[in-house]
């Protein structure tokens, strides 16, 4: 395979942003891996991926997008790092006790699973987040995903004990359970 390099994206990115989710949402583990179809995102108008890109890409302190670009500048992989608050509620309604990284939107295209692109995905985002002050990173996982928690595993997280079930609003994702599983500072 080819060299890659990890960045974190610009925040005029979005076309290649978007093209590299759709793809994710169309992935054979998307339905368990992400809280998002890809009828829902393909639906969405330009203007949410712009937004979304501009955030993403740096204009926003408290999230960041980091892809994995192949030599001929092809997207392989993605990983995004949100920034919660202490004091803050998260996405499931639970309390949040410390400024923690949460890692959401992680794919890694299939010929190149296995290289080492989802471990220098990680390493991006921690490091990142380290960067801003957080005391852990942490990310939800599917409880059938497992090779998804192989490769979490791979790169220094561990289950937490804490399990998340999916509350309405999520469509057929409603009932359904995530693991966390934490990368703790140092």
């Amino acid at each position: 395979m080819s060299d890659f390099v990890v960045r974190g994206i610009r925040t005029d990115e979005w076309r290649p942003a978007k093209a590299l989710r759709l793809e994710a949402l169309k992935d054979p583990a998307a339905a368990i891996a992400f809280l998002e179809t890809y009828k829902d995102a393909a639906a969405r108008p330009d203007s949410f991926w712009q937004e979304r890109a501009l955030r993403a890409g740096g204009a926003a302190g408290g999230v960041r997008q980091f892809v994995a670009e192949a030599a001929g500048g092809e997207w392989i992989g993605t990983v995004t790092v949100l920034v919660e608050e202490a004091g803050s509620v998260d996405w499931a309604g639970l309390p949040v006790e410390r400024r923690q990284g949460h890692v959401v939107g992680v794919y890694v295209r299939p010929e190149w699973r296995g290289g080492g692109v989802t471990r220098e995905l990680f390493e991006a985002g921690v490091e990142w987040a380290w960067g801003v002050g957080v005391e852990r990173v942490r990310l939800l996982v599917h409880q059938k995903n497992l090779r998804a928690q192989r490769a979490y595993r791979k790169a220094g997280f561990a289950p937490s004990g804490l399990t998340v079930p999916v509350g309405e609003g999520f469509g057929d994702f409603s009932g359904e359970i995530e693991i966390e599983f934490v990368r703790e500072r140092g």
